[in-house]
């Protein structure tokens, strides 16, 4: 029986790497996200190559209402839910004096308060089947903090804080939530924080990905969308049975130091 995946954000960089990847799987796949609408269609166009079927849903992240209009679609579309990747993020950056409280509310909207609102509409159908996993796309982020960040990590620490605490809820009702913390991801979103780091910190934008973005990776390389893709097959997998409440690293040894 075909899984049904939702993934938040995944109009591009790692959300549709993750929806790529469950789809290569044959699973249905609902995508959401901002874009051109010729170029989301060419997406969910080329998620039905292996035999399942791929919605695109439009909801704004910030919005609770279209988020639960996004979960009660894909159930509606499918018969359920057996898998919320929870990926959608945006980012800011700037000295917290001079942070733009507009730009505060939204980050912590979009990368923290969404991933409550799609769990809170989510659980109740994976809790009646008895299955379900959820899979939040933190950061090295929600575990360590950089300067210039302050809304972005703080959110990014709530997003753990809540993979714990749905986990604890959910542990008897064959459900798992975990939550995965990428290093630097060369991304849409990462390549739009460069000239923004550079200006912050008064250098150059090759210093930015040199000596801010991988001077902590002791790879000194970027983390691959496929890689993380990959970590989130694992994690709903049945294999992955016993795996919840927790974080799992892929940095390129960050965290490590």
């Amino acid at each position: 029986m075909k899984r049904t995946v939702v993934v938040t954000g995944s109009t591009s960089g790692i959300g549709l790497g993750i929806a790529r990847a469950f789809a290569a799987e044959g699973a249905n796949i609902v995508i959401n996200g901002f874009g051109d609408a010729a170029e989301i269609e060419k997406v969910r166009q080329s998620l039905e190559t292996s035999g399942g079927k791929a919605i695109y849903h439009a909801a704004d992240m910030s919005k609770p209402a279209e988020i639960a209009d996004l979960i009660a679609t894909a159930e509606r579309e499918f018969g359920g839910i057996d898998v919320l990747v929870n990926n959608a993020g945006i980012q800011h950056v700037a000295p917290v004096e001079e942070f733009p409280i507009e730009k505060w509310d939204l980050i912590i909207a979009i990368n923290m308060s969404s991933a409550f609102h799609t769990i809170r509409a989510a659980i109740p159908g994976m809790k009646a089947k008895k299955k379900g996993r959820i899979i939040n796309i933190a950061s090295a982020h929600g575990l360590v903090a950089s300067p210039f960040k302050s809304a972005y990590v703080t959110a990014k620490h709530g997003v753990l804080g809540l993979t714990k605490t749905v986990a604890l809820e959910t542990a008897r009702d064959g459900i798992t939530v975990n939550a995965i913390c990428p290093g630097y991801v060369l991304t849409p979103l990462v390549e739009k924080q460069i000239p923004d780091t550079a200006k912050a910190r008064g250098i150059s934008e090759d210093q930015v990905k040199n000596d801010v973005m991988l001077h902590l990776q002791a790879t000194k390389e970027f983390v691959g969308i496929d890689q993380v893709a990959a970590l989130a097959i694992y994690l709903a997998s049945d294999a992955a049975a016993q795996v919840t409440g927790t974080s799992i690293s892929i940095d390129g040894g960050w965290t490590a130091q």
